[in-house]
């Protein structure tokens, strides 16, 4: 069961919050400069745009306080600007406030895109030879669909930050470790994140007993049981291109909250990528 603070965490941001952003800049930063000299154009899509700023804390005016985001951050990369960025929000409301991020930086080509993330990934049908660029995924809960990591991992052209809510996964998950006990719904979900029914792994019971005669389970419990499938599944579909190495973003309770996980766009920008990635998850 997930405590009150940890879902004022999750609505408002903590630590966890600037981390992950302090992650996508510095990889932003790194990636525009390290293309620079190179013939594409870059585009950077945010799937969940929000309003281009995130309120930490609750509570009293004193108390709160507002940081860039995502979009706003990006917006802000100057040593090679990103070409295009595209801003998807299904908020109307958000999206108003991401027009005023337009209208402060007319004659750059912002588009913003008021829909649901992934029917606009997955119909996305541009020509992606002369391009490349970063996306990031970075849902409120678990609308990130595995369709949608195949039809990106098909592209070959994005480098992608995957957000994965291991809490809001884990409050899914049957109390009883038996896959049998879940709500019809809820398992319909957990194939929609994973693509298909490998969630059931985290309840594989290994035939071996261990030394007291109980049976063990295969995968480790809980959150981490979580990510490793999830992580397998990103490796069967991207190769080498996933990043096996992640960063856990957890509440002030030491609870995880999400895995911050990367795969990288296209086979030849796999060394420095991963390399740029790797270093960032490990100092930032």
């Amino acid at each position: 069961m997930v405590t009150k603070a940890t879902k004022d965490e999750e609505s408002f941001g903590g630590d966890w919050t600037v981390q992950k952003l302090n992650i996508l800049k510095g990889y932003l930063d790194a990636y525009t400069t390290a293309l620079k000299r190179q013939p594409f154009s870059l585009v950077y899509i945010d799937a969940f745009a929000g309003t281009g700023y995130v309120e930490l804390g609750k509570g009293s005016t004193e108390a709160r306080k507002f940081i860039e985001g995502s979009a706003t951050i990006a917006v802000k990369i100057d040593d090679k600007q990103f070409d295009k960025l595209v801003f998807i929000e299904r908020d109307p409301r958000r999206c108003d406030k991401l027009r005023k991020i337009q209208r402060e930086n007319q004659g750059r080509n912002i588009r913003i895109e008021n829909c649901e993330a992934n029917d606009f990934l997955v119909g996305m049908k541009e020509n992606w030879s002369n391009w490349r660029g970063v996306l990031f995924l970075d849902p409120f809960a678990t609308q990130v669909q595995w369709s949608t990591i195949e039809k990106i991992a098909g592209l070959n052209a994005l480098d992608t930050w995957i957000l994965f809510p291991t809490s809001a996964v884990s409050r899914i998950l049957p109390l009883s470790r038996k896959p049998e006990d879940i709500k019809a719904g809820w398992a319909e979900r957990l194939n929609r994140i994973y693509g298909d029914g490998s969630w059931r792994e985290l309840y594989s019971r290994n035939p071996q007993m261990n030394l007291f005669g109980v049976d063990e389970y295969e995968r480790a419990p809980g959150v981490s049981g979580l990510v490793e499938i999830y992580k397998d599944k990103l490796g069967e579909l991207f190769g080498n291109r996933f990043l096996q190495k992640s960063r856990a973003l957890k509440n002030s309770n030491n609870s995880g909250l999400f895995e911050f996980l990367f795969c990288v766009g296209n086979e030849a920008g796999i060394g420095p990528a991963k390399k740029i990635a790797e270093h960032i998850l490990e100092h930032m």
